[in-house]
């Protein structure tokens, strides 16, 4: 009799370890669950890299930015991979705002809005030149408040285009490098010093960066807005969380700023889950990768390294998804970003968000959003 007991509550116990397992991914999930980055910048021609996010069930959601590479160029690299990808691979346009004292420029940048938009865009996209880096004709620099945009958010707006906003960023670029908190910051800062507000003191703050953007969010109560980049409120979640409260046309991804979630997670583990938890609905992955070979100085040097560059590109580019999912979806000790913190450690538990948030977070917010 003791033993029917014993094997009863045996079978009891495994089969509610069984439900609870059914509610969670496993680590050898991650290349076969349907999975979308919706924020990455894919400006070549080759397919490569499209199709072998595929044999995992990577679709991808390229952003053009204005830094660079012509956004007319980037535009028809994106309109003919949609075409050529239509279930693969979409893509956000965006617009030069340089322009922005010509008498014309509004009807100009709505021209460019409406031909990214036929040519297949989800959304267009506007960057932290705004606010960092162009100036008026009396020095002063201009942010996205400014009266020569208002035009264009209320287009947006009228015609239901998801706005995608990288306004600011980490507010570790208005501390000294002994400030920083990531390592990653710390080196991009080192690397791109005009971007380095902290050596930029008659620029805007940080704290005038997000203002600038939360007034935009009250004026444009129903424009679709994304805040790239955990919305430049990357260092504290209870931030984010405030704006979700207040704004609830806000939603966020959390490319290039992972790190920042490892950070918090180590100061307080369920804390960070529990935001992913309460606001699953608002919340879409995307890794930031950068695919292009504007560095490369000949076509011959290009199809001279294609197949190694091709190759490498692609293992690390899964590394990177994997980790990534892995922290989210399991509770494994994954690998983490380098914090600028002594005895920091190299790695910690997963966060182990349930099946249906992470569908969310990787694959349906995204659809949602951006009306893919």
């Amino acid at each position: 009799m003791l033993l029917v007991k014993i094997f009863i509550h045996y079978k009891k116990k495994m089969s509610t370890l069984e439900n609870e397992n059914d509610n969670y991914y496993q680590a050898d999930d991650f290349v076969i669950v349907p999975k979308l980055d919706a924020h990455l910048h894919y400006d070549v021609h080759d397919d490569a890299i499209l199709k072998y996010a595929a044999t995992i069930n990577m679709k991808l959601l390229s952003i053009n930015v204005d830094i660079g590479f012509p956004i007319n160029k980037q535009l028809n690299i994106s309109r003919l991979l949609k075409k050529k990808h239509p279930d693969l691979f979409n893509f956000l346009g965006t617009f030069d705002p340089s322009k922005f004292t010509n008498n014309n420029f509004t009807g100009k940048t709505i021209e460019q809005i409406k031909k990214c938009m036929d040519a297949g865009a989800k959304g267009i996209k506007i960057w932290k030149n705004i606010g960092m880096v162009l100036k008026d004709n009396n020095g002063k620099y201009v942010m996205a408040d400014d009266p020569a945009f208002e035009s264009l958010f209320e287009y947006l707006q009228k015609e239901g285009i998801t706005l995608l906003a990288h306004l600011g960023d980490p507010r570790n670029c208005w501390l000294p490098f002994d400030q920083m908190t990531m390592d990653s910051d710390t080196r991009y800062f080192q690397m791109c010093p005009q971007y380095h507000m902290y050596q930029h003191p008659e620029a805007p703050t940080y704290e005038q960066q997000i203002d600038v953007r939360d007034r935009l969010l009250e004026q444009y109560p129903q424009l679709n807005f994304v805040g790239a980049h955990l919305g430049s409120l990357e260092w504290n979640i209870d931030e984010i969380a405030d704006r979700f409260e207040q704004y609830p046309q806000f939603s966020i991804d959390i490319s290039g700023r992972m790190g920042h979630l490892h950070l918090q997670t180590l100061q307080n583990r369920e804390k960070v889950r529990c935001f992913f938890m309460r606001y699953q609905d608002r919340i879409m992955y995307g890794s930031d990768c950068f695919f292009s070979i504007w560095g490369l100085r000949t076509k011959l040097s290009y199809y001279l390294a294609h197949g190694r560059f091709i190759k490498n590109f692609c293992h690390s580019l899964h590394q990177k998804w994997e980790k990534d999912w892995l922290f989210l979806a399991t509770n494994t000790m994954v690998e983490i970003e380098k914090i600028n913190q002594p005895d920091a450690p190299d790695t910690m538990e997963g966060l182990q968000l349930p099946k249906h948030v992470m569908d969310k977070i990787f694959c349906k917010n995204a659809c949602r959003i951006y009306h893919l």
